[in-house]
This record gives structure tokens, sequence and C-alpha cells, in this order.
């Protein structure tokens, strides 16, 4: 696609306006890091385009307070205060649908379903402008929900609502309905050679 230019122009009916402002389905998939952060350097862009946001963490733990989270909750109170940009939810493990422990075992799969089933909620309400759903493709790897729903849900949402889902091993049936999938491979990474994560970089 040089100079942002298409390569190829759908004989779809659509003028190029109609075409340039549908909304999305995008994935971050492959084995290397950097899909949930390249989702939120997307999600940077769309506050600033004020299309409100909508983050829900799949696996990562409520304890593990991530620079991003910190960043978003940040310039959600930046708009409230100001006005500037949009507003900025974000919900995780921990907070209103976990699959952490509390007094008792913790049933992961129906967990991860009530998740699934607010986003569906928000989508039918057109809630946000882009929802970032990081790590959202190993609750359907491993069976929690259902990949041809999510397809057909996320296919038929209402309105102009982006949609980013991040992890690896995307469903093909999930590439397959994308409008833009990323795969990220590794060439290297510092862990090769026994490093490990680091506060900035990994969080």
């Amino acid at each position: 696609m040089p100079q942002g230019k298409p390569s190829h122009v759908p004989a779809d009916g659509l003028t190029t306006r109609q075409r340039r402002h549908r909304p999305l389905l995008i994935v971050h998939t492959g084995q290397m890091k950097g899909k949930s952060t390249a989702a939120f350097g997307l999600a940077l862009r769309a506050w600033t385009a004020g299309l409100p946001i909508g983050v829900f963490q799949f696996v990562k733990s409520a304890k593990w307070r991530v620079g991003e989270e910190n960043a978003f909750r940040a310039l959600g109170e930046v708009h409230e205060r100001t006005g500037q940009g949009a507003p900025v939810t974000w919900h995780k493990m921990g907070e209103g649908w976990s699959w952490i422990q509390r007094g008792g075992e913790a049933d992961h799969a129906e967990d991860a379903r009530e998740g699934w089933r607010q986003i569906r909620r928000d989508l039918a309400a057109e809630r946000y402008g882009l929802y970032v759903l990081d790590e959202f493709t190993y609750p359907m790897k491993w069976g929690w929900i259902d990949v041809d729903e999510v397809v057909a849900t996320l296919r038929d949402r209402p309105g102009f609502q982006h949609v980013v889902i991040t992890g690896r091993d995307a469903d093909p049936r999930l590439v397959e309905a994308a409008d833009l999938v990323a795969e990220l491979t590794k060439v290297k990474h510092p862990m090769d050679a026994g490093q490990k994560g680091q506060k900035g970089i990994e969080w």
C-alpha cells in the first residue's frame, strides 16, 4: 500500500468516503511480544480523535497494574476535567467479572463468559468507539467462549465501533472475519540472552 493508496478498490458500490469510514475489526496475534502494546497505541490515537475507549483485559491479574492502565485512567480523568479526548473505561480481572480466587474456587470459564456478555451489551448500546479486547484469543482457544458467536456478534455490531483483539493463536474464523490482521513474529528477544522483563518495557 505505497503512499497510503489501496492496491485494490472493490466493486461494492460504496464511495471512497463511505469505505474509508467503515468500523474495523482488528486482530493482533503471533508469538512475539507487542500485541497489546500496539493495541494501546491505537487506543491512544482513538482517544485523541474523541472516540470513547473500552478496555477489557481477559488474562492479566487485577493485582498487576500495567503502565498502560495508569496512563489511560489518567487520560480518562483529563477528559472528565477538561473535555479533551474521550471517556475511558478499564475492565480487568478482579473488577466485576474476575476469575481471581476469592474465598473459593473460581469458575474461570463462567467469569470469562460474563466478560463477553458485558461486551455484547456494550456493543448493542454502542457505548464505545474503540474496544480493546486484550488477550481475548485465549478464552476462545480454551473453549470458554464460542468463536462463531464472537464472529457473528462483531460482524453484526451496530453503529461506528472499532474492535481490536489481542493474543496468540487467533482462531482462523476470527482471522477470516477481521479487516486487519497483524502477526508479530520474533527475530530477537532479550530473554534469549537470559534477560527478564523490565519496568517500562514489559509493564
